[in-house]
């Protein structure tokens, strides 16, 4: 008779992300045959080491990167990008996430450890960005928060879209009044912008002229409509930059994930959209569901 624990080992090793479980001692005690694929490391290196041992081995920089995150009050949605060194030598940015496991009485008996390749920050497409440090910030926290929603997303979490912003007059108003003027601009968009979120969305720079706004409208009409909405909020913020009223209005791309598509076409959808809507002179809403089509804004 098949014991249970082998069925168990034998249903994670089929697995197309690398898992490793750590026991309540702090030890390897599995990883399976994708880990092994994605580092080079057999599992017969690992087995028995401690986890510290193994991640100095594994991951670049040591153990030290994983202390916030492989300890007793794990979070069970907490994923983050850790660099793992190849046996080879060469590095994977890879998504890692880890859960504590429990017996029936709540009890702590060890980690797993879910981790696989990341996509390569740097291949979505955002928006053209200087050496703004709090720009690039920007971008870099909601490229995280994109990965981790396209992930969820995939393993059966409610449906999200992407809205991509332009806001029109940011070229011309850096031109004729300055970096400055610019940077206050955006700050009245964003407040303005953030009284029309949902609870669950995200908001965040995605280049010098633009924003994108993580969305879990459940269909692409719902988020298109949302989007009209937040067009509103940014047409009538009142912004005023020594005596002059600069008018303020944005032209958006709205994109709806889709199980056949990778995150990069995700966004890539929605530049175009945003495009679009640029191209048609601004102040317009654009869907990108199947083909694009241009909504009254």
């Amino acid at each position: 008779m098949i014991d249970r624990l082998e069925m168990l080992e034998a249903a994670l090793d089929i697995l197309p992300e690398g898992v490793a479980v750590a026991d309540v001692e702090g030890h390897v005690s599995f990883w399976s045959s994708a880990a092994e694929a994605i580092t080079g490391y057999p599992r017969a290196m690992l087995i028995g080491r401690p986890v510290g041992d193994a991640l100095d081995t594994v991951v670049v920089g040591g153990a030290r990167q994983w202390s916030a995150h492989a300890g007793a009050h794990a979070h069970p949605s907490l994923s983050t990008h850790i660099p793992l060194r190849h046996r080879l030598g060469h590095v994977i940015p890879a998504i890692v996430r880890v859960r504590v496991l429990r017996n029936g009485l709540g009890e702590r008996i060890g980690n797993l450890i879910v981790f696989h390749p990341a996509l390569s920050l740097d291949a979505l497409p955002h928006g053209a960005s200087t050496e703004d440090a709090g720009v690039e910030e920007n971008v870099t926290n909601l490229q995280e928060r994109l990965q981790r929603e396209f992930e969820d997303f995939t393993q059966g979490a409610p449906p999200f879209g992407v809205l991509w912003l332009n806001i029109d007059q940011a070229q011309s108003l850096r031109r004729t009044h300055g970096p400055q003027a610019c940077d206050a601009m955006f700050e009245r968009v964003e407040r303005a912008l953030a009284g029309g979120l949902r609870a669950s969305d995200e908001l965040g720079r995605w280049g010098d002229n633009e924003f994108l706004i993580v969305s879990h409208e459940r269909t692409s009409e719902m988020l298109a409509a949302h989007a009209q909405t937040l067009a509103g909020l940014a047409r009538t913020s009142d912004f005023r930059w020594w005596g002059d009223r600069i008018s303020i209005s944005v032209s958006i791309g709205a994109a709806q994930a889709d199980q056949s598509e990778t995150l990069a076409q995700l966004l890539e959808r929605a530049q175009i959209a945003m495009l679009s809507s640029l191209h048609a002179g601004g102040n317009h809403i654009t869907s990108a569901s199947g083909r694009l089509s241009c909504l009254p804004s």
